[in-house]
């Protein structure tokens, strides 16, 4: 019963540290590789405490290996993509700060609390996979679809645009994004039935978590484009150029052109996994 527990309880004391001890070590060979920054690290050894501590192995595991491959991608030719887009993004795209895992995987860390608080839900769990199979597929395709030999076009009007243009999308974006969501759903449902096979529960193949995380992710990573092309605060720089950023490296500050001024990029990123979230929570 102790190996049950600490597999697959609601919530285990040691489950909680263990979570915190692999979180502060990813956290750090992150920020050590320059994928985080301090700050980025921290909170992410957070949300990972809270993920696993609360959520349980299957969760944790998912987690870590969507990190993983996401740290992945986004050093993957990032020279090529920081030339590509200049200006027109808000950060960096090689060094995540604090603000972007927060928003990007709070919500995530948030559900997998009061997953465990409330006794485990099934209903919570449909959203953990929505979520992270947003923030996956629209990582992964705007890491990998930028590389895309066909010129972006906005979602809304399919006006060709230049990289990295908030709101556009490419065939192989889209396909990516339909694989992140797909990969976090079978990830889910694959932990999920090792975990229980550990802890010698009855075996029950989860294949709903397949399409809540297809479902969830594609709809979430489309949010965001939806998003970004119509209500995200837009700047003008000197030259002309949009941007996202409202200063300059300078110091200086951009012209707002069209937008909303509390939308930017972060919050885009938020409302679009809790989109996201509530599509799987329908499918379960």
């Amino acid at each position: 019963m102790a190996l049950e527990t600490l597999l697959i309880g609601a919530i285990s004391p040691l489950r909680i540290a263990l979570g915190l001890l692999l979180g502060l070590g990813a956290g750090g060979v992150a920020a050590w590789r320059r994928a985080l920054t301090p700050g980025g690290a921290a909170v992410a050894a957070m949300n990972g405490t809270l993920i696993l501590g609360f959520g349980g192995w299957a969760w944790g595991l998912t987690l870590g290996l969507a990190f993983a491959l996401t740290s992945r991608f986004s050093h993957y030719k990032a020279r090529i993509k920081q030339q590509q887009t200049g200006m027109r993004i808000a950060e960096s795209r090689e060094q995540r700060n604090a603000v972007q895992v927060l928003v990007n995987g709070s919500p995530a860390a948030l559900i997998a609390l009061a997953y465990g608080l409330m006794g485990q839900p099934p209903i919570l769990f449909a959203a953990f996979a929505g979520v992270l199979a947003t923030v996956t597929a629209d990582t992964w395709a705007s890491e990998l679809g930028i590389l895309s030999q066909q010129p972006p076009r906005l979602i809304t009007t399919g006006q060709r645009v230049e990289p990295g243009t908030p709101g556009s999308v490419t065939p192989l974006g889209l396909g990516i994004s339909l694989v992140g969501g797909l990969f976090i759903g079978l990830s889910l449902a694959l932990a999920y039935l090792i975990v229980f096979w550990l802890a010698g529960a009855p075996l029950n193949f989860p294949g709903w978590l397949l399409t809540a995380g297809l479902a969830g992710g594609l709809t979430g990573s489309l949010a965001d484009s939806l998003l970004g092309t119509t209500l995200q605060a837009r700047y003008r720089l000197p030259d002309g150029q949009e941007t996202e950023r409202p200063v300059r490296p300078d110091g200086g500050r951009n012209l707002r052109v069209r937008g909303l001024p509390w939308l930017n990029n972060d919050m885009v990123n938020l409302l679009s996994s809790l989109a996201g979230g509530v599509v799987a929570l329908l499918v379960r």
